[in-house]
């Protein structure tokens, strides 16, 4: 077991120390190559783009491309593949994210209360990702992704100012959903998925969102628990918050304001 929690340790601070990318919440290149997109739509996708294509295969105004693109694959396959889909955009692509579900984890001591926090925030997040998805709302990028970033600093510093998780926080957790629900239908926003793999491909990216939250918190918590061993055994257990909420929490809200302002005025 300890040497388990010590190869998650290497892990995560490995994770910390290698390059990421320019932008904290990079736009999901999936046709890019070993990107993780459906390779069947892709090559479809290009088929219909090609300028050797004939023009009577590619969609018009009468017809879209959900009458035009033909995918072998059932809808139980096709969700099944985006569920690996979700999971990337937060492993390992989704730092932002990340580090909000580290800032909720942070806040609590016991298992009911981080529960409460990550299932308002899982409610929200599915609610606003589907309605953006789908397209009945349309909330700019240039807003949403400050806003993302603000709200990673605001749970962060939360940590600090106050020992236990506050009465209003599920609520504040249920709010921020919302807002990240919104980044995560980024990754759907530019695809124009036909109609018959939508719902479908909807579905699994979000169980694969969910499935990359629960990793995050299932290491952390791996991590958690060998920092506690070794303060216990310092004799420091009382020490736990200051040895690893209050660093890591500033930690991540010094990096919450600066994507906040880089998004918000340093962004072309």
């Amino acid at each position: 077991m300890r040497w388990l929690l010590a190869a998650l340790v290497c892990f995560l601070a490995a994770y910390c120390v290698l390059p990421q990318a320019a932008s904290a919440h990079p736009q999901d290149e999936f046709c890019a190559g070993g990107s993780g997109m459906d390779p069947a739509l892709c090559q479809e996708l290009a088929r219909l783009d090609s300028a050797d294509a004939d023009p009577q295969d590619r969609p018009t105004a009468d017809t879209g491309l959900e009458d035009t693109v033909s995918l072998d694959r059932s809808p139980l396959e096709t969700a099944a593949f985006y569920v690996g889909i979700g999971f990337q955009h937060i492993l390992p692509m989704g730092l932002d994210h990340i580090l909000f579900v580290l800032a909720l984890f942070l806040a609590s001591t016991r298992v009911r209360p981080l529960l409460l926090q990550i299932s308002a925030f899982t409610v929200a997040h599915t609610v606003t990702l589907g309605l953006t998805a789908a397209g009945f709302i349309a909330p700019p990028g240039g807003i949403v992704e400050p806003l993302i970033a603000l709200t990673i600093a605001w749970a962060a510093f939360e940590n600090i100012l106050f020992k236990e998780m506050q009465p209003w926080r599920p609520l504040l957790a249920f709010g921020f959903g919302l807002i990240h629900g919104m980044g995560f239908a980024g990754a759907f926003g530019e695809l124009g998925l036909p109609q018959q793999i939508f719902w479908p491909a909807l579905i699994g990216f979000n169980v694969g969102v969910e499935v990359g939250q629960l990793t995050v918190i299932g290491m952390a918590l791996a991590v958690s628990l060998l920092v506690r061993g070794v303060l216990a055994r310092m004799h420091r257990a009382d020490q736990y918050r200051h040895v690893l909420v209050w660093p890591v929490s500033l930690l991540i809200g010094i990096a919450g304001l600066w994507w906040a302002i880089e998004r918000a005025f340093l962004q072309g």
